[in-house]
């Protein structure tokens, strides 16, 4: 428990809480606006599609890399410094990409800007989830949950929308300095909190060893999909990459699995309803990668604008927030299991929704309208019950470092969710060939110029659908029916 919250001299408020929301807004509202408008910033600074499929995924790498030793460094050095910390980074981060200049220097300033955001995340989002804990209960802390989920979930909802609208209206780099001022006015709403620590036992010695070789298993695993079409699979560099992170990858399991300071904690997945809720969040969190595929499909594929693609996401917008409250209610009804699952296969329907690339486009919009609604309404079931599965799970004196590696499945869920779901697109669509195998089962409606990139979005969104399937797997053999006493 946190020293400061050991005594109950602090109880949660709204300021405090909507104060944080603000540091998860900066990330999964204004940060995630890139899914949706990376045509529009690849042709203003003259990226290619591949540079700037990475810099859309950096974020989320850099923040899952990050965010489960900032969770556990917010336990022993105060969760309230790290949130702070965080809050920094994404100013400085926002203010990178939104100056971001053309020419050569445009690569490296938006990948450092785009890399900072992430690791604002990995500060925010654990540390303040272990702040949720150790200053709300009960039902004070679920309807907390809530409201933070909102702001992330109900975030990732909106940003292709706000970033379409603020694109076609005000510019890209707009977004931007519109996130420095919410991360301000959120540390404006932090003032005054007390410090919040785990009460730890002996000395604490950071894992570097373990830090080290996850990160590079990681990034090498992280270039191999999004950059492994363009060196070619089996080209040495990229089974170079793939043999780094094989045996690296075998390096960082031995060195934690040994360790008596490891940052990544395996003891946590001794519980199954932790771990349900933590592999099934990575795999939803993954299907993030359904946003890229339909909103390029419609732009690149249907000649619409970031501003008219964004438009067809406002029912995911609107039916996330207003459905988040409903998930905590079916948790209280029904207990976790139940609307976890419902929400998995709502979302799946969702994506079947979006997946007919073969209609005309005025038909394909009408589906896109019901599935990004249906989108948002089953990721709103799933999260407060995933995320209270979660932290109700986790042992008082590794809140930060259990909320870090149940935030890392999120972070690292959704970039390689989009970096697979991207690579796939744009593999199967950059030569402008059609796949023939599709073209004896499936009829093409319409134009047939763009045959490429249609085919490519219907293979990319049934990976994605895959995950899905994947995930109510794992929720079903892990997370125990009924509720929890």
């Amino acid at each position: 428990m946190s020293t400061a919250a050991s005594n109950m001299p602090y109880k949660g408020n709204d300021r405090l809480l909507f104060g944080i929301i603000m540091g998860v807004i900066a990330f999964w509202l204004f940060a995630q606006t890139t899914l949706n408008i990376a045509p529009d910033m690849s042709r203003d600074l003259g990226m290619s599609a591949n540079t700037m499929n990475i810099a859309v995924a950096i974020t989320a790498l850099f923040s899952g890399i990050f965010i489960v030793v900032m969770g556990g460094l917010a336990d022993r050095i105060g969760r309230m410094k790290i949130v702070r910390l965080g809050f920094y980074l994404s100013i400085v981060g926002a203010l990178l990409v939104g100056l971001t200049p053309t020419g050569d220097l445009a690569t490296p300033v938006l990948l450092v800007g785009r890399a900072l955001q992430g690791l604002s995340a990995a500060c925010i989002m654990p540390a303040s989830l272990a702040v949720v804990k150790a200053y709300w209960d009960g039902a004070d802390r679920q309807r907390a949950v809530s409201m933070w989920s909102i702001g992330s979930w109900g975030g990732s909802g909106i940003c292709s929308l706000f970033g379409g609208l603020m694109t076609q209206n005000f510019g890209w780099r707009s977004i931007f300095f519109v996130s420095i001022a919410v991360s301000v006015l959120g540390l404006w709403m932090m003032r005054g909190t007390p410090e919040s620590k785990a009460e730890t036992k002996g000395e604490y010695k950071f894992d570097l060893p373990g830090v080290l070789t996850f990160m590079i298993t990681m990034v090498a695993l992280q270039v191999v999909v999004t950059q492994g079409n363009k060196f070619g699979w089996t080209s040495p560099l990229a089974l170079g990459l793939i043999a780094v992170t094989l045996v690296v990858g075998t390096v960082f399991l031995k060195i934690e699995s040994k360790s008596a300071n490891a940052f990544f904690d395996f003891s946590l997945f001794k519980n199954a309803t932790y771990t349900g809720a933590t592999i099934s969040n990575f795999l939803l969190n993954a299907v993030a990668g359904t946003l890229i595929v339909s909103l390029q499909l419609v732009q690149l594929g249907g000649n619409m604008t970031a501003q008219a693609a964004g438009m067809l996401t406002i029912g995911y917008a609107v039916a996330i927030i207003a459905f988040i409250r409903v998930g905590e209610k079916l948790l209280r009804a029904f207990g976790a299991r139940k609307p976890m699952i419902w929400g998995c296969l709502i979302t799946g329907f969702s994506i079947v929704l979006l997946s007919p690339a073969n209609v005309l486009l005025a038909d394909y919009k009408i589906l896109a309208m019901i599935g990004y609604t249906l989108f948002g309404v089953g990721l709103a079931f799933y999260a407060t019950p995933s995320t209270d599965a979660a932290l109700s799970n986790l042992p008082a004196a590794q809140g930060g470092a259990g909320s870090g590696i149940y935030k890392m499945a999120s972070s690292l869920g959704a970039a390689f969710g989009v970096a697979i779901s991207a690579a796939i697109f744009t593999a199967l669509s950059a030569n402008n060939a059609s796949i023939t195998w599709l073209e004896g089962v499936i009829t093409f409606a319409g134009r047939q110029d763009n045959l490429a990139v249609r085919e490519a979005a219907i293979i990319a969104l049934g990976f994605n659908v895959l995950m899905i399937a994947v995930a109510i797997l794992s929720i079903m053999l892990t997370v125990p029916k009924g509720k929890k006493a």
